[in-house]
């Protein structure tokens, strides 16, 4: 593990708040009034979910939901093995929920209602307790739906980082940073074809537009580990460090196979990357978006060397690059006890001017199918994209393994994900031991491909 030293349809729609609702009577049994908390040792950590005016350029607020009055929310610094304890305060008026994404926890605690986590009401108090495994990059956000509302769910602020430590902690850099890209202020307008897709006009890195705030501060000759997390609700996004190459450690969190260096990183919705930089380059520069518009729109940082003045530098790449084969070892031929599981993804036109319905074989949720799982096997999950938009697709509770990126590609072992992009009509093909039992959330990454019934669930038997 990494080291350190020092919108859906209003059927749909109707749906999943129906669910909501429903599980908020199951909450009571998992809170705790102010009283009982006082009366029982503190928590580790606090997370207060309540109304932030965010301020992201200079006198320029966005109204949002963030964790403890702040955007990204408290890094959560957990140590691998060892128990903790976090208490969530709902001061919202809707009922909330936090998922903790990457670990592998129970469904009763994973934070998603549809695996049977309670939701927090308006004005509850809850203490969850777990042991955090595995260690590495992983991040909290809430998991609610939200359709056409840019005011809940992943278009707000409600997202964090954790960190789980590795049991042992050897040094290897010198100064580590984490990074979260948004997107805000969005509004939903009408693609080519008729549909309904989010748009934005202010992009962040910390909740904070290019320029406006404190640089991040390094030392020539020193190694940076930064952790870049995207918690975009729906946007995909390529980042790049001018002056420097990133040597890419971890995806999602878990070491990969082979460590490379790149000019350019691609994070789909809730992927993650760390990467370590050799800083070998004084001056001051800029770690953005790639593509223009969005870094006009807010979305970078200035890196500045101890010493160094003037402009901060950025040097555009010629071309939008990104492997995930590139940090693979190769396979030389299938594992043959494994059982295969097509998932086909397609939409289905709702009409002009609405959120199209999506569609796991052939079905959105909640009427989608609940494939059994068996402890102990290991499965093939076939992702066969057959629509025209990308997917970042996720599977709560287990890590996967990327064994194929393209129908007849090569085959591929040693990246370990929990979120993949699936580019439109492609076949991407991973693997996973379905060794964490309960229910299990399959679904897209994307806010408004979710509400409108892009998840499943698989079961153990």
């Amino acid at each position: 593990m990494l080291k350190r030293e020092s919108g859906a349809s209003s059927h749909r729609g109707t749906t999943r708040r129906e669910f909501l609702r429903g599980s908020v009577a199951a909450a009571s049994c998992m809170a705790l009034t102010s009283e009982l908390c006082a009366q029982q040792a503190d928590p580790d950590y606090k997370l207060e979910i309540a109304p932030l005016k965010l301020e992201v350029r200079a006198n320029h607020f966005l109204e949002t939901i963030a964790y403890n009055q702040q955007v990204p929310g408290p890094l959560l610094r957990l140590r691998e093995g060892r128990s903790t304890s976090i208490e969530i305060v709902n001061q919202t008026k809707h009922s909330e929920i936090v998922h903790w994404h990457g670990l592998f926890l129970p469904p009763e605690v994973d934070g998603a209602m549809e695996e049977g986590t309670p939701m927090i009401s308006p004005g509850q108090t809850t203490r969850v307790a777990f042991t955090p495994e595995p260690a590495g990059f992983r991040w909290y956000h809430t998991h609610t739906f939200a359709g056409t509302n840019f005011k809940l769910g992943q278009y707000t602020g409600q997202h964090g980082f954790l960190f789980v430590d590795p049991k042992d902690n050897p040094a290897r850099y010198d100064q580590e940073a984490f990074l979260a890209l948004h997107d805000w202020h969005g509004q939903m307008l009408a693609a080519n074809d008729g549909s309904m897709n989010p748009v934005y006009d202010v992009a962040t890195v910390n909740g904070r537009c290019l320029g406006f705030g404190e640089p991040l501060r390094v030392k020539a000759g020193q190694k940076l580990m930064l952790h870049i997390l995207n918690s975009s609700p729906t946007e995909v996004h390529w980042v790049s460090l001018a002056g420097h190459r990133l040597l890419v450690v971890a995806l999602d969190g878990n070491e990969v196979s082979q460590p490379r260096a790149a000019e350019m990183l691609r994070l789909a919705p809730a992927e993650r990357v760390c990467v370590i930089v050799e800083l070998d380059n004084p001056g001051i520069w800029i770690l953005g978006e790639v593509r223009k518009h969005i870094q006009g729109a807010g979305m970078g940082i200035v890196i500045e060397y101890a010493g160094s003045s003037g402009v901060p530098q950025w040097r555009q790449p010629a071309a939008l690059v990104w492997d995930y084969a590139a940090f693979a070892a190769p396979l030389e031929q299938l594992g043959t006890e494994v059982i295969e599981v097509p998932l086909v993804f397609q939409s289905k036109f709702a009409g002009h001017g609405t959120m199209d319905h999506w569609m796991v074989n052939g079905k959105s949720y909640p009427q989608t199918d609940t494939p059994t799982l068996h402890n102990g096997q290991r499965y093939r999950l076939l992702f066969q994209n057959q629509s025209t938009d990308d997917h970042p697709v996720h599977l709560h509770r287990h890590t996967f393994e990327l064994l194929r990126l393209t129908m007849g590609g090569n085959l591929l072992r040693g990246v370990h994900k929990d979120v993949v992009l699936v580019p439109a009509k492609t076949e991407v093909a991973v693997e996973f031991t379905a060794n964490n039992p309960g229910s299990t959330l399959f679904h897209c990454h994307q806010q408004n491909h979710m509400d409108a019934g892009f998840m499943m669930l698989f079961r153990y038997a």
